[in-house]
This record gives structure tokens, sequence and C-alpha cells, in this order.
């Protein structure tokens, strides 16, 4: 239930201090100078509680953007060892821009705005930054968005949502012919290398990556249930 006071203060100033209060959930409160502006408030707080939403909407107007960066770095980024570096880049990028916004105030909108920016900025050789990198550094702040909104329940949702990406242009997908295969074969194999040849199998045989097929142990290799291809 809402309850509505009227309050007149010392210079005469007649304010309304609306308080909420349902059972099990903390109370609310907030000052208004019109009545008709207090009775809005109330009846869109009491809803937002009954569905859980209230309290996040609070929780992010108490804290900045920059604040929700420096506590990822914090407590996320040293669980990213391998690609620690460029997250922290691009989330630098995006708290230069937006740190000292409240959390509730952070807009599609204004990401999108900043999106464009990044998508006009130019490399040191002076070209173009690509659609690629841009993807990657709204990757890293969805998932500082993700974060808070699970973890840390700061927010209800990710203004990332609503937000496009650039497109990537698609990668080229090569394969070998016939005579190259065979021409690779002849070679790693004539290779002083000894384990070349075994290497360049695997790959063609597999799939498997250079740093998956160097890494391999014997371990990992089940002699009992292979299948013979036909």
């Amino acid at each position: 239930m809402a309850n509505i006071e009227r309050r007149t203060g010392v210079a005469g100033i007649v304010r309304f201090r609306v308080k909420v209060r349902l059972t099990g959930h903390p109370s609310a409160s907030g000052s208004f100078l019109r009545l008709t502006d207090a009775r809005k408030w109330a009846q869109a707080t009491e809803a937002a509680i009954r569905e859980g939403r209230y309290f996040k909407m609070a929780e992010g107007k108490r804290h900045t953007f920059g604040d929700l960066i420096d506590r990822y770095e914090r407590e996320v980024l040293p669980g990213k060892p391998k690609n620690a570096g460029n997250i922290k880049n691009h989330l630098a990028y995006w708290k230069e821009c937006l740190g000292t916004r409240l959390l509730a105030d952070v807009t599609p909108a204004l990401i999108a705005e900043q999106r464009n920016a990044l998508l006009a900025t130019t490399t040191r050789p002076k070209k173009p930054i690509s659609n690629a990198t841009v993807v990657r550094y709204m990757a890293s702040l969805s998932h500082a968005f993700t974060i808070a909104i699970k973890e840390w329940q700061w927010l209800d949702t990710s203004p990332m949502a609503n937000v496009s990406k650039p497109k990537e242009p698609r990668g080229r997908e090569l394969y070998l012919s016939n005579d190259e295969r065979t021409r690779l074969l002849t070679i790693s194999k004539a290779s002083t290398s000894r384990c070349l040849y075994t290497v360049v199998v695997l790959a063609l045989s597999t799939g498997m990556r250079r740093g998956e097929i160097m890494g391999l142990r014997w371990s990992q290799v089940d002699l009992q249930h292979t299948c013979t291809l036909a």
C-alpha cells in the first residue's frame, strides 16, 4: 500500500512524501512537489516492486557506469588472463565516454552513438577500424552488463540488447584440392622434421588446429576405439 503525506517546509513549500510498503519487501519512498506526480510514482513503484524490478532500478541510480567498469576489472577480469589486456582496453574506451553517467541513464541510444564514433576512428596506419574490432569492443561491454544484472543485481535489463552490431565480412573458406593435398603430403614426408608428416596427416584427417595437435598427449589418444574409413 502507498501512503502519501502532505508536508510544508520552513519556506512554506509544500511537498508530498510517498512511502510504499508491501509485505515481504523493503519499503520505498519519494518526495514530490505535485500530488499528481506523487500518485503516479506510487502506482508505478508498487507495480515495479511486485514484479521485482524496483530495487534493481534503484541500484542503477546509485551506481555510475564507471563503478560498473571498475568493479568488473577488479572482480571479473583477473579470471580472464588470456584476453584480459584486450578487454581492459575495450572497457577503457567505454568508460572514457560514459563513465560519469548513472547506470540507469546509459541508454541504447548513447551506446549506439559511441559505437558509431568508434567506427569513425582510425588505427595507427590511418586505416579505418574494422567492424570485427568494434564487435569485440561491444562484446566486452555486453559481458560487463551481464555480470551487473545476474550477479550484482545493479540492473534489470542490458541496454546492449537493443544495440545492433556492425556486420562482419564473411571469412574465406579455403580447401585443398586433391593435387594440393598430395603435394603437401609428399613434401612433408620428405622433410627433415621427424614429426611434420604426422602433424599434417592429423590436421588433414581431423581438422585439429596446430596448437591442439602440438599439445596432444598419448593419454588423450584412444587406440582401442579407432574407426576405419572405407
